[in-house]
């Protein structure tokens, strides 16, 4: 297992406003606490991005107008790099409006965004109320089949899962992915999208270990740490999903 996590922020000024700096401080906190070393870089519009440069790509969710410029460049500049990381084996993780940009595209009314099509998602803007609230999954990562993620859902958007995607869990409590199918999140490979933010991984510190020993080595194990606290949030974020 390598022993420093290489962590590239995509967008981090416009795609951050759901708390996306909590989700890199918990990866980085949780490798420096084990003695990993841990580099954070930025690509953000405009700027290159080098497909080797990091273990783990990550995006997070936007305004509408921020959003649209990010897809822009996304399309544009960034998208056969990604592709390349992804099939060499780097983690691409995308939350929110991230989630919907590693799809095909994002239908808003006569007017789609592009997306990059690392999963075979499609997302459009329905008629009715924006999917909000507490939201909990029983995840089918390899690995971790069964366990639950719980965070917070805000999204106009209905994300719809092709034959090539997976869901990334099953819905136990809250909307996911439109409201109908009770699925949440998507995943295809090494490439994983949720919609659960507010931020996530400090409220379940076992899905940042999972991420960050699939970015590091898939199957590595890392060494345990004293979890009292992060097992306090995540029975909190639980209940607040009513489990």
């Amino acid at each position: 297992m390598s022993e420093r996590l290489r962590v590239c922020a995509l967008y981090p000024d416009l795609m951050n406003i759901y708390a996306d700096r909590g989700n890199l401080l918990m990866l980085r906190r949780r490798c420096e606490w084990r003695g990993l070393g841990f580099e954070l870089t930025g690509a953000g519009i405009g700027e290159p991005l080098d497909p080797d440069a990091a273990d783990l790509f990550y995006m997070g969710g936007g305004q509408d107008r921020d959003q649209e410029l990010c897809a822009a460049d996304l399309y544009e500049h960034k998208r056969a790099a990604l592709a390349q990381a992804a099939q060499r084996g780097a983690l691409v993780f995308g939350v929110c409006g991230g989630y919907q940009l590693l799809g095909h595209a994002y239908q808003l009314g006569t007017e789609e965004l592009p997306g990059i099509g690392l999963l075979d998602i499609r997302t459009v803007r329905a008629d009715g109320p924006r999917l909000v609230g507490n939201v909990a999954i029983a995840v089918g990562l390899p690995g971790a089949e069964g366990r639950v993620l719980a965070g917070f859902e805000n999204h106009g958007g209905r994300t719809h899962l092709g034959p090539g995607a997976a869901p990334l869990g099953r819905v136990l409590h809250g909307h996911g992915n439109n409201g109908q199918d009770s699925q949440e999140g998507a995943r295809s490979g090494n490439v994983i999208g949720t919609y659960m933010h507010g931020p996530l991984l400090p409220k379940n510190s076992w899905f940042a270990d999972w991420l960050i020993a699939a970015a590091l080595d898939d199957g590595a194990e890392l060494a345990p740490l004293d979890d009292q606290l992060e097992l306090l949030a995540h029975a909190d974020a639980r209940k607040a999903a009513g489990l």
